[in-house]
């Protein structure tokens, strides 16, 4: 809390502290030298009193320093708060800070929110949503989705792409992604069916579901499965059907040591699918391509027409899924219409 009492510095939607030393130091930089930070929004609440809408990094990184958390260089020497002349630290504590204050309904806040992440890109999209539909169900599902050792992460770290950081909320999105089916307006109308529940069990259950499931299907771990984009919706289609583990093992051993594989990922969702655009088959190159046209003299073995190397399309003669390799001597040239309605066969 702060501005005694009525700023609600930290609330529940709000991100963690991500400010790394290089930024904090930055801040206390800016309010030495009497430089302006930029400006800082809070909202009005019914009652009156305040939430850091943004700039609760800033707020926490004064704050931080003040409390005699991290130094700075002052004078070529490291200066924590206490070994500052009298003066510099009038001049922190009597530094003025720029506060547009927010105030209005829902949708008005939601536009102070989309303004502040076009100009200032500060809030990632989940942090917006959960500001605008903040209360006892985001405050729950952070506690599971959002702290730096929450229990989502130490049940299902293994399998979320490492890009997703769980201080920016994109672990909570993550799981709602996966649970709606959806991006976007799917994502916010889930939330606001959820505001005003007390917990996020529902959301939690299901998360667990699916790293059960995960496990249970593809029994052997393997560093690509962090990679793969989607296990929520491979879950949502297959979690009832009929698997056979141990075959899966096999065909996944397989497929890995595949040179025409390039996208091994993928194999996850072929296994399941059997959709080839998943594995990113290795393609036949221009000199492979250049000896079949020339062999075939131009012709389409399928309609027995003519064409032009460029109008024509390398084919697997034997199909890979049938052990074909993506070599010269299985390669033969085929028009594009030929191949397209092969390939959707």
């Amino acid at each position: 809390m702060g501005y005694g009492g009525k700023l609600d510095i930290r609330p529940p939607y709000q991100r963690e502290f991500i400010y790394g030393e290089k930024d904090q130091v930055a801040v206390i930089n800016s309010i030495v030298n009497n430089y302006p930070l930029n400006v800082m929004y809070w909202a009005v609440r019914d009652d009156r009193t305040f939430e850091v809408l943004d700039g609760q990094q800033r707020t926490i990184s004064i704050a931080r320093y003040v409390q005699k958390r991290f130094s700075i260089q002052y004078k070529d020497r490291a200066a924590y708060y206490h070994n500052l002349d009298t003066d510099v630290k009038n001049r922190i504590l009597n530094y003025k800070l720029t506060i547009y204050v927010c105030e209005g309904t829902r949708d008005q806040k939601r536009e102070w929110f989309e303004i502040i992440n076009i100009a200032g890109k500060q809030l990632s999209d989940q942090e917006l949503r959960n500001a605008i539909y903040y209360g006892p169900w985001v405050s729950d599902a952070k506690r599971y989705f959002s702290r730096r050792d929450c229990v989502a992460y130490r049940k299902g770290n293994r399998y979320i792409p490492a890009k997703f950081k769980r201080d920016r909320q994109e672990y909570l999105e993550t799981v709602i992604r996966w649970i709606t089916g959806g991006q976007g307006k799917v994502i916010e109308n889930y939330m606001a069916a959820n505001q005003k529940k007390p917990v996020a069990k529902e959301l939690w259950v299901y998360f667990e579901s699916v790293i059960d499931w995960i496990e249970s299907t593809f029994t052997k771990y393997r560093a690509d499965m962090k990679k793969v984009p989607d296990w929520g919706s491979l879950y949502n289609a297959h979690k009832d059907a009929d698997l056979d583990p141990q075959a899966i093992e096999v065909e996944t051993a397989r497929l890995m040591q595949d040179y025409d594989v390039k996208n091994k990922p993928g194999i996850y969702a072929y296994i399941l699918t059997g959709e080839e655009k998943h594995l990113n088959i290795r393609t036949f190159d221009a000199p492979m391509k250049t000896t079949a046209y020339e062999r075939q003299g131009g012709i389409c073995p399928l309609c027995e027409k003519w064409f032009k190397m460029d109008d024509m399309e390398g084919d697997h003669i034997d199909p890979w899924k049938d052990g074909g390799e993506t070599i010269a001597d299985n390669c033969q040239m085929l028009c594009r219409p030929c191949n397209r309605r092969k390939s959707a066969k």
